[in-house]
């Protein structure tokens, strides 16, 4: 079931009523119900890989509460881990492994068999519920956490709906206790999980899936487009569009769970105003960050170790990231070129204060503050091509002609050859162009004051000109054809 669906309009208000309608005793029953319903309308099978998932996990947290010491928890940790991650291993990449080993084998001439391909489909959002339940148990083995003892409780924390395909990725210490809670009906609450849940709509349907209809006719025959402008462009139309995808996304989780009384983190917070690549990685997809952080750079020794060491866990911990987000080589390389400019943004430190100190830009802050949004910009656009492609040899055609043809074309043959392009998307290309402006002045201003404070401030009249304007726009230039998330895939 998609956010961005009919079926999705009927589900969500009337759990919602019932919710409200039913005694709080029953409630996260209901949410329990509500959530496997909404994950079995994709496929119903796979709700039970989600259920043994949680079984496994419930059961090795239980016992491991049990256990005064690590040594003595261990082997349940272990058994969790090689459950959540040789089920992910078998589901999203027995397949890129075996044909990675036979493209080896074949090269170097060695009679390496490899067996068949498992023709299985990949669960949608395992990436992010397994994710969520090994935080979970190893939060409980470090005795960070108390082990719910709620079969039920722990349950719907797995596979609570708003986050349940696609995040944010949340944590048992900030999910578990609200689900203990009482959740009273508060209408301003609701009425600010509906803005939310609006907003991200119109990101989704206004944004990301008007620039898709650029993006795709490019990235899917590169070599049909090999002008430079053209692919550009549409690097640079997939670099929105992948965020206000994603980011609509989480607002419309976070809105919905909002409407219901719980609090998801914060997923992005304006990534493309960042000044360098370690702080878009603060900014961009929070949850996933933070979880890596947490449970894979700092147990490898984090920056408390040699740099060279450091600079090594950085790129282990983005290739890793990488290959979480697809079983394809784009996706290494995607990962290991954010490792790489972390590396060297580190190394550089000292040498971009004296360039700095040199240039004169240590005194104005607000020159190199742009200067370094204007590059860090450009180096996560360029990465976002490996994203994109389908497959490396497309990422690197690319990348050869992003600069080609630029030479010959004097401002009027650039505007003809983008029309001719646009021929037929040129209701996409204004529509795109209005609804990225539009995210780009709300996130604007989103970093200094929440629009959602200053909209509530409003008077009436205000308000329900700003709900009717919202409305409009997404339902005369959104596009309602059930288009998938991006991350869905993941």
């Amino acid at each position: 079931m998609l956010f961005n669906s009919l079926h999705f309009l009927v589900f969500f208000p009337i759990v919602v009523g019932l919710y409200y309608g039913l005694p709080p005793r029953w409630r996260n029953s209901l949410l329990l119900v509500a959530s496997y319903y909404f994950y079995m309308s994709w496929r119903a099978v796979y709700a039970l890989l989600l259920l043994a998932t949680t079984l496994l996990d419930y059961y090795s947290g239980y016992r491991m509460s049990q256990l005064p010491t690590k040594a003595q928890r261990r082997p349940w940790l272990y058994l969790s881990l090689a459950s959540n991650l040789g089920t992910l291993f078998v589901f999203k990449y027995f397949n890129f492994f075996r044909d990675s080993i036979a493209q080896l084998a074949a090269t170097l001439h060695l009679p390496i068999g490899t067996g068949p391909a498992l023709g299985l489909l990949l669960p949608v959002g395992v990436s992010f519920y397994t994710f969520q339940s090994v935080g979970y148990i190893i939060d409980v083995y470090q005795g960070r956490l108390e082990a719910e003892r709620n079969f039920g409780r722990f349950a719907l924390f797995v596979a609570f709906f708003p986050q349940l395909v696609a995040g944010p990725i949340e944590r048992g210490g900030h999910m578990l206790p609200q689900f203990r809670r009482e959740h009273e009906f508060d209408y301003a609450r609701i009425v600010s999980g509906l803005r939310l849940m609006a907003w991200g709509l119109f990101k989704k349907v206004v944004v990301a899936d008007r620039l898709a209809l650029l993006v795709n006719p490019v990235f899917n025959n590169p070599r049909q487009h090999p002008e430079g402008p053209l692919l550009v462009l549409a690097t640079l139309a997939f670099t929105f569009q992948i965020y206000g995808d994603f980011s609509g996304y989480t607002d419309m989780a976070r809105g919905a769970a909002r409407v219901l009384g719980f609090d998801f983190n914060l997923n992005f917070r304006q990534p493309y105003q960042s000044a360098s690549v370690p702080e878009f990685w603060r900014r961009w997809h929070m949850s996933l960050s933070s979880w890596f952080r947490d449970y894979l750079y700092i147990p490898l020794g984090g920056s408390r170790v040699a740099p060279s060491r450091a600079y090594f866990n950085l790129l282990v911990v983005f290739l890793v990231s990488g290959l979480w987000h697809g079983a394809n080589w784009t996706f290494l390389v995607w990962g290991g070129l954010h490792g790489m400019y972390l590396v060297l943004s580190t190394w550089a430190k000292p040498w971009r204060e004296r360039l700095a100190q040199f240039t004169g830009l240590a005194a104005r802050p607000g020159m190199r503050q742009g200067l370094g949004v204007f590059i860090t910009f450009v180096l996560v656009a360029y990465a976002w091509i490996f994203f994109r492609a389908n497959t490396l040899s497309d990422a690197l055609f690319i990348s050869r002609h992003l600069f080609s043809g630029w030479q010959n074309l004097h401002g009027r043959q650039l505007a003809t050859l983008l029309l001719d392009f646009s021929q037929h998307y040129r209701p996409e290309l204004a529509v795109a162009a209005l609804g990225v402006g539009l995210m780009l002045l709300v996130e604007y201003f989103a970093s200094r004051r929440s629009p959602q404070v200053w909209l509530a401030a409003q008077p009436f009249a205000t308000r329900w000109v700003g709900y009717v304007g919202l409305a409009l726009l997404i339902l005369y230039l959104g596009i309602f054809n059930s288009t998938s998330f991006i991350y869905f895939q993941f």
